[in-house]
C-alpha cells in the first residue's frame, strides 16, 4: 500500500498587493479582504511581480512555516481568510485563496494565472473550511485510468506499485518510482477534466485534473512543431470533453527518474513534473533522489489557449 504522504509542503504565492483592480469600482487597489473587495472588479498580475515560494507544515491543526521559506519566519502560523473564484476571458474559472503569512496578506492561485491577463472576480468565500494548502498541487490521473506497461498490459493506475516497470514514449521500459494519491472536492480548479472514449484516440474515457497536459500530434501545418503539449482544461469543448463538477474526486500522481512521456487509455500523456515548485510529497527516498526537487520538463510546444481554440473546434467535429 502507498504510504501517507508526509505533511511538508512547497508552493507558489504572490504578495496581495502584486494582484491589483485593472478595471471595477476598487481600481487601482491590491486584492484585500472579503469585506473590501468588489464582485465584478477586473484583476491582474503586476508585471514586475514575481512569486515566492512558501514552504508550510500542514497537518490536522494550523499550518506553520517551515524553516526555508522565502515568506514568513519558522514556526509562525498561516491563515486561510478566504477564497475567490475567478474567470478569465475564455470562461475559465480559477479559485485563489487569500493568505495571512508573517503578517503579510498572500495570494495562492490554485490554478496557474497568468501575468498580464485579466481575471473577473465573480465568488468570494470567507475563511473556507473546506479549503486545504495541500490542494495548491493538482496534476494527476482519476480512479480508473489504465496506464501501459511495459509487458503490453494496461493496468488501472489505483493497482500500480514503486518498481512497475512502464512504457514510455523516449526511454523504453522505466520503473515507477512513487504513486500518490488524494481525494478531493471535484469543484472549481479541482473538477476532472472528461475526455470521452476515442476523442484523441483513447479507448476508454480518460479522467484527469485540469492543469494535466496531453500529448498531442498535430499534422495541419499551423505550428512551429508537430508536437504539442496541451493542458486538459484548453481541449474543453463541452461535448466530448468536458469539466465533471460535484461530489469527490480521488486522483493519482506517477514519477518516474525523469519527467516522462507516458500512455494512458492508449495515448500519450506526462508523468508528474517534480520541480522547486512541486509541494514536497515525496517520501524521503525519493527527496534524496531529487535534491533539488527538479526535473527537466519533457521538450514539446506547449501552446496556449487561444491556440488551443482550434484543437477545440476539431474535437468537435
Amino acid at each position: 500500500m502507498t504510504e501517507p504522504l508526509p505533511p511538508l509542503q512547497s508552493c507558489q504565492v504572490f504578495l496581495a498587493e502584486d494582484i491589483f483592480v485593472t478595471q471595477g469600482v476598487n481600481a487601482g487597489d491590491g486584492l484585500g479582504l472579503p469585506h473590501q473587495i468588489c464582485l465584478g472588479d477586473q484583476y491582474e498580475i503586476d508585471t514586475a511581480s514575481k512569486p515566492h515560494t512558501l514552504t508550510l507544515r500542514s497537518g490536522q491543526n494550523q499550518p506553520t512555516v517551515e524553516k526555508d521559506s522565502m515568506l514568513g519566519v519558522f514556526g509562525e502560523p498561516i491563515t486561510i481568510l478566504a477564497c475567490y473564484t475567478l474567470m478569465d476571458d475564455e470562461a475559465y474559472q480559477l479559485e485563489l485563496l487569500l493568505l495571512t503569512v508573517g503578517g503579510k496578506l498572500c495570494a495562492l492561485p490554485l490554478s496557474p494565472m497568468t501575468i498580464a491577463t485579466p481575471y473577473t472576480l465573480l465568488r468570494s468565500e470567507e475563511a473556507p473550511a473546506t479549503k486545504r494548502l495541500s490542494d495548491a498541487l493538482c496534476l494527476s490521473f482519476g480512479r480508473g485510468t489504465r496506464i501501459l506497461l511495459a509487458s503490453g498490459d494496461q493496468r488501472p493506475i489505483e493497482s500500480l506499485e514503486p518498481g512497475d516497470l512502464v512504457l514510455t514514449r523516449d526511454h523504453g521500459p522505466q520503473p515507477l518510482r512513487w504513486r500518490g494519491q488524494t481525494t478531493t472536492r471535484a469543484i472549481g480548479a479541482f473538477a476532472p477534466v472528461i475526455i470521452a472514449a476515442e476523442t484523441l484516440g483513447n479507448a476508454g474515457d480518460l479522467i484527469v485534473s485540469q492543469q494535466h497536459r496531453m500529448f498531442v500530434y498535430h499534422r495541419e501545418g499551423r505550428f512551429d512543431q508537430a508536437e504539442l503539449l496541451v493542458q486538459a482544461r484548453h481541449l474543453v469543448n463541452g461535448d466530448t470533453i468536458f469539466l465533471r463538477e460535484g461530489g469527490f474526486v480521488d486522483y493519482f500522481a506517477l514519477v518516474f527518474d525523469a519527467h516522462e512521456i507516458i500512455y494512458a487509455e492508449g495515448i500519450p500523456v506526462e508523468s508528474l513534473l517534480v520541480t522547486e515548485a512541486t509541494p514536497s510529497r515525496l517520501p524521503p527516498e525519493l527527496q534524496d533522489r531529487f535534491p533539488a526537487l527538479r526535473q527537466s520538463p519533457h521538450t514539446g510546444l506547449e501552446i496556449t489557449a487561444e491556440a488551443a481554440l482550434r484543437l477545440r473546434r476539431r474535437n468537435r467535429q
